[in-house]
This record gives structure tokens, sequence and C-alpha cells, in this order.
């Protein structure tokens, strides 16, 4: 059977598939010679055998361009079988051929298209499945089980570079970075389009690596967060737990991707309410009683906290004297009744939190 010949089914083996097939190309045929029959505009509902044997298709991984080809292959002898009766010359009036050959080729597209759409829908279920099984074994393991990540190819006993990432176009920018560093990647879909993965090997990861993923530009709307360079079992977790606490930062920060060591006390204050509030309270609030508001105060502190601490370069950088810079810092000190010298980290990261707000 030339529908067979397409490609050998028997090296698939589904018994349910292999049923089927006999079953899926009589069911086509005998649509095929029913629309044939039927009035024009009233299209038969495409048979669910063939629905549901492009599900098995799928399932069994059997290429769409296979399923497709046999559809075709008996598209053409259904149609050669109507234009030799049409040349017997008896059964068909003048025009007749023309109007089964055009019913019979949107026969055709009908069935390739539903056919098609089944297909692809299943392989999209089978995705999320497997997707969903992968994370679930990940989040045993992240939990503390020893259980088997079955990835092929992905070892736990080497190096690892954890990552979060969401937005469109996220995976691909993942997998990209898996082939610039020459590692294995494991992928994980979780929710709200947000991915977990991992870049492993078994050589660690140098400096100028991680240096590497941050230096890349994202995509509008793409967030990237990495931890840092872990190795084994104990190393693969951690490294994800500082990805997941930088992501808090990197859905902040546009266009670039965020490292955990960039950021670790930043990432610890946003997930502290209690310690949000109070930086705010005790380090920015106070700012607002200066003359001139506390915007002059904000701007001298952060191109202070740009330079080094600075005072020059801090003067520089804003195009002011270095006097002026000199005078604004005593004028916070007074403000917020501390010296710059012993609350620094705690009012940069007040100033780094209200940027997020802005």
């Amino acid at each position: 059977m030339q529908v067979y010949a397409v490609s050998d089914p028997s090296e698939t083996s589904d018994p349910e598939y292999m049923e089927g097939l006999p079953a899926a190309v009589s069911a086509a045929l005998d649509y095929a010679i029913a629309s044939l029959e039927q009035e024009e505009g009233q299209p038969l509902p495409i048979p669910t055998t063939l629905l549901s044997q492009a599900r098995l298709a799928a399932r069994n991984q059997v290429g769409l361009d296979t399923v497709l080809r046999r559809y075709f292959v008996g598209y053409t002898l259904l149609s050669n079988f109507v234009i030799e009766e049409a040349e017997r010359g008896e059964r068909f009036a003048a025009g007749d051929l023309q109007k089964l050959l055009r019913s019979q080729a949107a026969l055709f597209d009908r069935v390739v298209v539903t056919v098609t759409e089944e297909y692809t829908s299943e392989v999209k279920r089978r995705l999320v499945s497997a997707g969903r099984g992968r994370a679930e074994r990940v989040e045993r393991v992240l939990d503390g089980e020893l259980a088997d990540l079955a990835e092929p190819g992905y070892e736990l006993d080497g190096y690892h570079l954890g990552a979060t990432a969401s937005g469109n176009g996220a995976a691909d920018i993942l997998r990209n970075l898996s082939r610039e560093l020459d590692r294995r990647i494991l992928l994980v879909p979780r929710e709200n389009e947000t991915l977990w993965a991992w870049l492993g090997g078994k050589d660690a990861l140098e400096c100028t690596e991680a240096e590497h993923v941050c230096s890349c530009e994202l995509p509008p709307g793409v967030s990237l967060a990495i931890g840092e360079p872990g190795e084994g079992l104990a190393g693969w977790r951690m490294t994800h737990r500082q990805a997941k606490a930088a992501q808090s930062v990197g859905s902040h920060v546009a266009n670039r991707p965020v490292r955990y060591a960039d950021v670790a006390i930043l990432a610890a204050a946003l997930r502290d309410d209690l310690l949000t509030h109070s930086l705010r309270q005790l380090y920015l609030d106070p700012l607002t009683e200066l003359r001139n508001g506390s915007e002059p105060s904000w701007e001298t502190l952060r191109a202070y906290f740009a330079c080094g601490g600075n005072v020059s370069s801090a003067a520089a950088l804003l195009g002011v004297k270095r006097h002026t810079i000199t005078r604004r810092l005593r004028a916070i000190e007074d403000c917020i009744g501390r010296s710059l010298s012993v609350c620094l980290p705690e009012l940069h990261v007040a100033l780094r939190l209200a940027q997020f707000d802005e």
C-alpha cells in the first residue's frame, strides 16, 4: 500500500498506533467519498478517527511531515481515480470534473489544517506535561531529596551557575548563553512565564564567565538574574537560591542581567518589609525637612556613592564646587542625626530601594 510506503509504520512499537493506522486510512477514504456526494456549502465533520490518529502520531514521535505525506498520497490516488472515471466519459457532465477536483482540493486542505492543529496541540500538551514532571523532580532535589533528575547530559556533581529569567525570548537567551559558555543547560518552566535554569559542566566556572553573562544586553521585557558559581549538589542548590533572590532586583532593572554578588544586600532588603520601611524612615524621610527639599541631597548622595566616596569626583560629576558637596553632606548628617561614616551601607541601600519606587 502506497500510504505505508511513505514510512515504515513497524518502526513504531505502539500497538494502538499500529492498529489505528489502517482504520484512519479507511476513515479518510470514506470521508472523502462521502464529501464528494455532499451538497456544496455543507462540509461534513472530520472523523474523530483522524484526530485520534494524529494525537497518537505525536505521542509516538512520528513526524508531522510523515503524517501529512500519507494524506497527500491518499489525496493523489483519489484524484487520479476521479480523473480516470471522467476520461471514460459516461458518468460526468461537462464541467463536473473541475468542480469535483476543486471540491476535493478544498477538502484536502481542510483535513491537513485540522490534522496539523491536532498534532501540534498534542505536542504542546506533551511538552507541558514533560516540563511539569521535570519541575516536580527538580523541586524534590531542591528540597533535599536524593531524587534523580533524569535529565540526560546534566550532571549534579559538576559545576553550576543558576539563573532565573522571564519575558518573551528568555529561553532562547539562556540557551545561547549555554552554547557560548560551552555548558549543559537544565531548563525548567515555572509559573507566570518564569524559567529556572542551570548552566553546568565538569570544569569550574571562571569569574569572567559570570561577568560575560552580566554583560549581555537584554531585549525589552526580559529579566535575567544569576547566582554565583557552585560545585556539586550543594552548589547547585545554593546558586539557584541566589538567582531567585537576585530576581527580585532584576525585575526592577531594565536591559541588563543582575548578579547576586552585586545585589545581595539589596535583595535581602526587598524581602524584608520591616527593613525597607525602617531604612526609608531613618535615612530618607528626614531629608525632606532640608531647605531645598530632599532631591538635591539624594542627587549628592548618589554621586558620592557612584564615585566611591570621593568628594572631588562627586563635585565634578555634578558640575559643582567641592565645598558644595561637603556642605550638603554635613547637612545630611545633621538631618539624620548620624555620621555618614557609620551608616553609609544603610543609606546606600535606602537610596537604591527608593529608585524602585520612582
